[in-house]
């Protein structure tokens, strides 16, 4: 008596799952994805729509983290700034490596470089970029042009 009791518990299990597997399969039919018994020339049109993923914009400390130095001596400048840059003279790290505060001089086309190094704003925010024709300006570039000029004009007064 007791086993035939147990075959009725478990068959009548059985129809509730079979019941609610179904009701499940038929829900999935309302969705609001697209069915997957497109034609294969649709398919690759919606591929191909679609818009890659925008590249996420860097903050002053993620550009300088791969240059020497982290990127003192270099200049970097916001993505929409026209004729104006940033030479970095110090920066100041917090410890996760993203964050900080940063000093440096400021260059614009056409104007002479400040004299003193000023705390640049707004290092957090991502637009910044780095400018490679304005790399590291050293001493040596100028001290090594002053020697020819000064023998050119040694060798003019000596003809």
């Amino acid at each position: 008596m007791a086993n035939s009791l147990a075959l009725a518990n478990r068959a009548s299990a059985d129809r509730s799952l079979s019941f609610l597997r179904l009701s499940l399969n038929f829900l999935r039919g309302f969705s609001t994805s697209p069915p997957s018994t497109q034609n294969p020339s649709s398919s690759s049109s919606t591929a191909s729509s679609k818009k890659p993923k925008r590249k996420k914009k860097k903050n002053l400390f993620e550009v300088a983290q791969f240059l020497p130095n982290w990127g003192i001596g270099y200049h970097m400048a916001k993505t929409h700034w026209t004729g104006v840059s940033y030479e970095i003279t110090k920066i100041n790290l917090y410890k996760d490596g993203r964050h900080g505060k940063a000093w440096g001089i400021v260059h614009k086309d056409g104007l002479p470089p400040a004299d003193a190094p000023k705390k640049m704003s707004g290092v957090h925010k991502r637009c910044w970029r780095y400018i490679p024709k304005l790399t590291k300006s050293t001493g040596s570039e100028s001290s090594a042009t002053k020697p020819t000029e000064n023998a050119s004009k040694a060798d003019a007064q000596v003809a």
